[in-house]
């Protein structure tokens, strides 16, 4: 992977981490339950997607 593709990886790690602070203050903060399970699932996509970009960069690095 290049110098540029793991920068690009990093930024992408940061939006997706900040991405799940932004979905956890909304479920700390809404009342309507709807809302809340919403974001609940927003939360764990973003999860999701950081957990395999974080893998992407590990395997990255190993090779």
């Amino acid at each position: 992977m290049t110098q540029k593709e793991l920068l690009y990886m990093e930024d992408a790690i940061g939006h997706e981490v900040n991405l799940v602070a932004i979905c956890k203050y909304f479920i700390d903060n809404l009342e309507d339950n709807n809302l809340k399970s919403f974001m609940k699932a927003e939360q764990k996509k973003h999860e999701a997607l950081k957990t395999k970009l974080l893998k992407v960069m590990e395997d990255a690095v190993n090779e």
